[in-house]
């Protein structure tokens, strides 16, 4: 991981950190008082710079790394169905409970802030498929952690696991050891 003389640092470099950051919005006091959301969703309107972020999260595991994409509800999905689209592979929405419609595997976690659930299809992947999982922000590891669960559950190999923002002070990086994290900032 390289820093920045501003301080911003991730894991595909200063260029790519910076670029984040600088779509990145504080929040006070959401979804609770004394709780700081970081809002993407700038970075998401940004044509460009999202073209940009998704092209490095694939130059990072290489396009032939993986057979496809899950990723976390919500903004996970706009991250999984680019990087699928990208590069010619399925997408598969890992989500809260009760929003799917077959049989489906589940997973409850705590978060920084209370308790969910995830489910994933049973069938949702071919035994061996190599997974590329993709979610907004690293905090706590709670959900990351569920998801990569599901995913060895339901059959798939976990080729990789990218996150746009990590929270490095939250500890979910430890949280996921020994697999590897990539984080295109980490604050």
């Amino acid at each position: 991981m390289t820093e920045t003389q501003t301080g911003v640092r991730g894991d595909s470099g200063p260029a790519t950190a910076e670029l984040v950051a600088s779509r990145v919005l504080d929040v006070p006091d959401f979804p609770q008082p004394g709780v700081v959301f970081k809002d993407l969703m700038p970075l998401f309107g940004d044509g460009e710079v999202f073209r940009q972020v998704i092209d490095g999260i694939i130059a990072h595991h290489g396009r032939d790394s993986f057979d496809v994409v899950a990723g976390i509800e919500a903004r996970g999905f706009v991250l999984a169905a680019a990087i699928a689209y990208a590069t010619g592979v399925g997408v598969v929405p890992v989500r809260k409970a009760g929003k799917l419609p077959r049989a489906a595997y589940a997973a409850s976690y705590a978060l920084e802030y209370g308790e969910a659930t995830l489910e994933v299809h049973q069938d949702a992947f071919t035994a061996g498929h190599r997974v590329l999982v993709v979610d907004d922000v690293l905090a706590t590891g709670g959900t990351a952690e569920a998801t990569l669960g599901l995913v060895e559950q339901a059959g798939g190999t976990v080729a990789g696991f990218s996150v746009l923002l990590e929270l490095s002070f939250l500890g979910g990086r430890d949280r996921l050891a020994p697999r590897p994290v990539h984080a295109l900032l980490t604050v």
